[in-house]
């Protein structure tokens, strides 16, 4: 079921920044095919073994929503690890897009039923819900509400919405 691409952290990096992610500082805009291949890039940024890479998945929703039509695609080719956190992280975007782009077409929530959140109408809380849902099923004690809003402050900066 998994699927192991070879692309390096650099390729990685320079296919996000391609696509105007600037969220890895060391991309640059080289010519390679990555970028072109949604599915494939979701999938090599859920499996990377460098968390900033895995991380860029929120700022990727964020600027760029219709890579959301490839989402579930990626998930089902997941090992369960990576599953998490392509789930987590564009959940994590859909709530994050509703605060900070309330105007703009919302992102369609995928995952929230399947992760077992209650959902209210405050973005805030839903992030919150998820953050600890996120903590139960990665074992890991992160602070991903704050994992989730440094991701996003990133995007803001770089986009030129907040300095």
């Amino acid at each position: 079921m998994s699927n192991t691409y070879g692309s390096t952290g650099e390729q990685l990096a320079n296919a996000l920044h391609a696509l105007g992610v600037k969220f890895i500082l060391n991309g640059e805009d080289k010519d390679d095919d990555l970028h072109k291949n949604p599915t494939r890039l979701l999938i090599e940024l859920a499996q990377s073994k460098e968390s900033r890479l895995r991380l860029s998945l929120i700022p990727l929703f964020l600027e760029r929503p219709e890579f959301s039509l490839y989402v579930t695609k990626a998930v089902r080719k997941l090992e369960p690890v990576a599953r998490t956190t392509l789930e987590c992280y564009y959940t994590a975007a859909v709530f994050l897009r509703r605060k900070h782009q309330p105007r703009r077409k919302a992102l369609p929530d995928y995952f929230s039923k399947k992760l077992n959140l209650y959902l209210t109408n405050d973005p805030e809380e839903n992030l919150r819900a998820l953050a600890r849902r996120h903590r139960e099923l990665s074992g890991m004690h992160v602070n991903w509400f704050g994992t989730y809003h440094h991701a996003a402050q990133r995007w803001l900066i770089h986009a030129g919405l907040r300095k």
